[in-house]
């Protein structure tokens, strides 16, 4: 059986909230119980940690200590360039060079508390780096901005052998993102012309932007190998809503992990979701589960099988495929 890493962003499993209830619709997990939680999880061996929420300097001992004792690893941290009142009119690509130079500095420091935990990826998701109305922005400079400092992020990662992976998200918090969809951000990514950054796709972020995964896997290994992370849920489409993996997009999951298997993606398999009112541990085990059965499922048919259906571009084939052997 092949070796697969899955893994979790610790707070999912926690009480989440919308700009409906600031409050949440659930009580507060204690973070201790929310890594033993993950732990439980069959196959979970990974935890993604947001900075300022889940990590920073004063506790790094005692997250290091607890992910140890769970046999857990960290799979990457995400900086906290999105949840504070200063970043509210950017970070990295502010038109502030003070608010600039302090999301830098940020990004280093999780690269650098990575290092410590054992890690060595950072997951970059410039949330606040946009705007919101036309006639507003100076699109050139603050992309310029953008490019700047992440080559800045970028260089001191590479002197601690921390790789970035860029997330990017068509719209909210901003109506526009200056990393919104898979072609743009990997257009950053190569521009920057640096082997340790590259693209991670949340999945929900990619329906939002109306792609299908599988291609924009496949995108990504041909222009330069750049997929280094990955994040599953699920929506409609019409909205980043974070649901259970697999309860929308069955036939989509399938291709797209065929495509990661089939350009040799090494990397981690994580959750990314927000059980705003369901259970989170269920939600997120229910998540796992569904994406170790698809890879089950995989490695039973084989890559052969799935390579004959592609080249035969029968859409009635591809049909009986999907009612016989997705949903047999």
């Amino acid at each position: 059986m092949k070796t697969r890493k899955y893994s979790i962003i610790l707070g999912n499993l926690g009480n989440t909230c919308d700009r409906f209830l600031s409050s949440g619709y659930k009580e507060p997990l204690d973070k201790m119980k929310m890594i033993e939680q993950a732990a439980s999880i069959e196959g979970v061996t990974g935890i993604e940690l947001v900075g300022s929420w889940d990590i920073d300097d004063k506790t790094v001992g005692a997250m290091k200590s607890a992910l140890k004792a769970h046999g857990l690893a960290c799979s990457s941290i995400i900086p906290d360039l999105f949840a504070q009142k200063r970043w509210g009119r950017g970070a990295l690509a502010s038109a502030d060079a003070k608010i600039r130079r302090q999301a830098v500095a940020e990004v280093n420091r999780m690269s650098d508390i990575a290092v410590e935990l054992g890690g060595d990826l950072i997951n970059l998701w410039p949330g606040q780096d946009g705007y919101d109305y036309p006639l507003a922005a100076d699109y050139l400079q603050e992309r310029k901005w953008l490019l700047d400092s992440l080559a800045e992020c970028a260089v001191h990662a590479r002197k601690r052998r921390v790789r970035i992976a860029l997330e990017f998200k068509m719209k909210e918090p901003r109506t526009h993102s200056y990393l919104a969809r898979t072609a743009d951000t990997l257009l950053v990514a190569n521009h920057l012309g640096m082997e340790n950054v590259g693209v991670c796709i949340d999945t929900g972020h990619a329906f939002l932007a109306y792609e299908n995964v599988g291609e924009s896997v496949a995108l990504l290994k041909l222009f330069g190998n750049k997929l280094f992370h990955m994040h599953f849920n699920d929506n409609f489409g019409s909205w980043d809503d974070d649901m259970i993996v697999g309860s929308i997009r069955l036939p989509e999951y399938f291709e797209m992990l065929y495509w990661m298997e089939k350009t040799g993606y090494k990397g981690w398999f994580s959750m990314d979701q927000y059980p705003y009112r369901e259970d989170g541990y269920g939600a997120i085990r229910a998540s796992v589960l569904f994406v170790q059965k698809m890879h089950a499922l995989l490695d039973k048919v084989g890559l052969d099988s799935i390579e004959a259906l592609l080249r035969r571009r029968n859409p009635v084939a591809t049909a009986d495929f999907i009612r016989t052997t997705l949903i047999a």
